[in-house]
């Protein structure tokens, strides 16, 4: 027998269990499932038939759980997600400052912001040491031209190995698993500095991975901030990657897989190694003006400039720069990049991106080209095991857009051989 929808008290028609089911997309025994653990309240409809349920109370569900919203064909699907904002040229995470958390707090501490929802004071990530010993010695394994980015996918797939209790998705394992993979990716990847000038946090064990030179207070700090505010960006193309694998209910670590995979595209995480690139130039010639002119001369966009969700600076790049200018190396990478985007200006209204001040400390340090790439993918794994968790908790296998075929219409023949 079908539920009937009756009026509560105040006059106002409730929802039968297939309406409320409709309205949150799921199926009519996820309805009862949400009442059973309290997340939802039933009334018998007339006649002790059948259960309704408060409308606003149902909507109100429906917000919370991030149900994704029905978008007109052509447009962008909207995600409804607690973890970052950007507005009025700002980016917050779960409602704070991002530039004051990065300034404020350790990547590992805002890590635990982005997941939690709570500060844990002192947090030091921690790989298992079977776990380290299997990625390094998978990492190991391959050819010496590699880059950071191919060693980071297999000490991915060697830590999901040696973790037999990855499909454990609920929270706790997932937050335990990424509190040891993180500092597994970092401690895979070989030593270029001094061994003994680690321990601590995760930005001093990633700077001797990333250059030989020293590690000196104000430039941690630059390596910190850019970790804490690389650590998510709203739906970027990767993140939308981690989460499509997460509504499948793959593990935290194929979830790291699929944000990786799409992260090396040269117009996402890549992007700071051609930034690098145009610096070092401008730096070597002694002008950024000669080196703009041959970008638009040859047609080819200037990089480390514009962006998308911002119409000024991007904030992420000003709170690096004001942190650069505190380490003497910086300072002709960083008037180089001043000039770039003073050049670029007179013909085009473009403002710096973070991947422009990922450029000013990967040069001005003796960092590779990919120096930026690797910071963006270590940082970003915290925040695509955020937005699983945010996955996990919605109905599996959401995100499924249908394609809109353009083929030949059947039937047509049979090939011929």
């Amino acid at each position: 027998m079908t539920d009937q929808s009756a009026p509560d008290e105040r006059g106002a028609p409730r929802l039968t269990t297939r309406e409320a089911a409709e309205l949150l997309g799921v199926k009519p025994e996820t309805v009862y499932a949400y009442v059973s653990r309290g997340q939802l309240n039933s009334a018998r409809a007339a006649g002790g038939r059948g259960s309704t349920f408060d409308a606003d109370e149902v909507r109100a569900l429906a917000r919370r759980s991030g149900r994704r919203d029905a978008s007109p064909a052509g447009s962008d699907p909207a995600f409804r997600t607690g973890i970052t904002l950007i507005e009025g040229d700002r980016c917050f995470f779960r409602g704070v400052d991002a530039t004051e958390l990065a300034r404020r707090y350790s990547y590992e501490e805002v890590a635990e912001w982005l997941w939690t929802g709570e500060l844990r004071p002192g947090a030091r990530f921690t790989a298992a040491a079977g776990t380290l010993a299997a990625a390094r010695r998978t990492v190991g394994a391959l050819p010496a031209h590699s880059g950071s980015t191919d060693r980071l996918r297999v000490a991915v797939t060697a830590a999901a190995a040696t973790d037999p209790l990855r499909f454990d998705l609920s929270t706790e394992a997932v937050l335990s698993s990424a509190r040891s993979l993180i500092p597994t990716l970092v401690g895979a990847l070989p030593t270029l500095g001094d061994p003994e000038d680690r321990g601590g946090s995760l930005a001093r064990e990633l700077w001797s991975r990333l250059t030989a030179e020293p590690a000196d207070a104000p430039s941690l700090a630059v390596l910190n901030a850019a970790l804490a505010l690389l650590i998510d960006h709203d739906l970027a193309a990767s993140t939308l990657a981690a989460r499509v694998a997460a509504s499948a209910r793959a593990h935290p670590y194929a979830v790291v897989s699929a944000g990786l995979g799409v992260l090396e595209g040269p117009l996402h995480g890549a992007a700071s190694g051609l930034a690098h690139r145009m610096l070092r130039e401008a730096v070597d010639r002694g002008s950024a003006v000669p080196v703009v002119a041959d970008h638009l001369r040859t047609g080819r966009r200037v990089p480390g400039l514009g962006h998308r969700l911002y119409r000024g600076e991007d904030p992420r790049a000003t709170t690096l720069f004001a942190l650069l200018e505190d380490v003497p190396q910086a300072a002709g990478a960083l008037a180089a990049a001043r000039e770039v985007v003073e050049t670029t200006a007179r013909h085009a209204p473009l403002h710096a991106n973070i991947d422009l001040a990922l450029a000013v400390l990967s040069v001005s340090r003796g960092m590779p080209a990919d120096a930026g790439e690797t910071v963006f993918a270590v940082s970003r794994t915290a925040g695509w095991i955020a937005h699983a968790l945010e996955e996990y908790g919605e109905r599996p296998l959401r995100i499924r857009p249908s394609g809109q075929y353009t083929g030949p219409r059947p039937p047509q023949p049979l090939p011929a051989l």
